[in-house]
């Protein structure tokens, strides 16, 4: 047994020069992150985009439910709110500005508004 191996019999190494140019390389590095931001940005936008609109929704049920003098409702996603991170619901047209109606969380879903149960007892 050898301790040389076979399949590199007869390689000569090379003079030293990188394989690639610099360019090149520059250009291959400049495709690749082209190509990752194409395949990630449009991802990005559709979870924004739905998001938003599902912060319309449920903030618009939850404004007409537990402030009916309102003229308006206004979903804001925040970093530093109230509620914490996430999207927040306010109020528009109230007297004294806009006041936080729900906090819909980071993830919106359809609003979740609290049951009222009729009084069956007295009636």
């Amino acid at each position: 047994m050898s301790d040389d191996h076979p399949e590199l019999a007869g390689y000569e190494p090379g003079d030293g020069r990188p394989l690639r140019s610099r360019r090149l390389l520059i250009m291959m590095r400049v495709i690749v992150i082209v190509g990752i931001v194409a395949l990630v940005l449009p991802g990005i936008v559709t979870i924004v985009t739905v998001g938003s609109s599902t912060a319309s929704r449920a903030c618009a049920l939850w404004v007409e439910r537990l402030e009916p003098g309102a003229t308006g409702s206004s979903a804001r996603f925040e970093l530093f709110g109230p509620g914490g991170v996430g999207w927040q619901c306010y109020t528009t047209g109230l007297f004294g500005g806009d006041v936080l109606v729900a906090s819909l969380g980071p993830i919106p879903s359809g609003a979740r508004l609290p049951v009222s149960v009729p009084d069956t007892i007295n009636s």
